[in-house]
């Protein structure tokens, strides 16, 4: 299995009324240089105008990205690539950043190449350490800048950190 961090922005709380903006994906292996980003166009004129300043693009600046069938479709090819016969699916929120991605890849492509499951980053971490209050945040070396690839690099290098430094089991391939 293959582990991909993957890290969204987007415009709004939820997927279908609001929009996925833009998106980056890291093979999480220690070379950390297999990456995605994808831009999307909205597919809903509303927003969430502090949703969408995270992400450092203007309204005007999105409606030029790239149509979302499109993106998606270039995901999915990406992830059979470098994904191996199960890639897996982690990110820092996955609450969020799945239901963001399940959905365009349901509502795009028809179906999701990540199956039906997800895991979280921070959970992985406060089990590691048994202590809930404990954030793995300190494990990343690059900084988090809401550019979704220097986001899911500096989480990826999180859970390299995890593996090498702390024991987790956790194979690259």
């Amino acid at each position: 299995m293959t582990y991909l961090m993957i890290d969204i922005e987007s415009d709004g709380p939820i997927p279908g009324d609001f929009s996925m903006i833009c998106f980056g994906a890291v093979v999480v292996e220690p070379a950390l240089d297999r990456t995605f980003y994808g831009r999307l166009k909205p597919i809903s004129d509303r927003f969430v105008p502090e949703a969408l300043a995270i992400s450092g693009f203007t309204r005007e600046e999105t409606l030029a990205f790239d149509e979302p069938k499109e993106v998606m479709l270039r995901f999915a090819k990406w992830i059979a690539e470098v994904g191996g016969k199960r890639p897996l699916f982690i990110a820092d929120n996955n609450g969020f950043d799945w239901s963001f991605v399940n959905w365009y890849f349901h509502h795009f492509t028809g179906k999701n190449p990540f199956g039906f499951s997800s895991q979280n980053l921070g959970s992985l971490y406060k089990g590691l350490v048994k202590d809930t209050f404990q954030t793995f945040k300190h494990l990343r070396k690059t900084a988090h800048t809401h550019h979704p690839v220097d986001d899911a690099r500096g989480n990826a290098e999180a859970l390299i950190r995890m593996k090498l430094e702390m024991g987790l089991k956790l194979s690259f391939e």
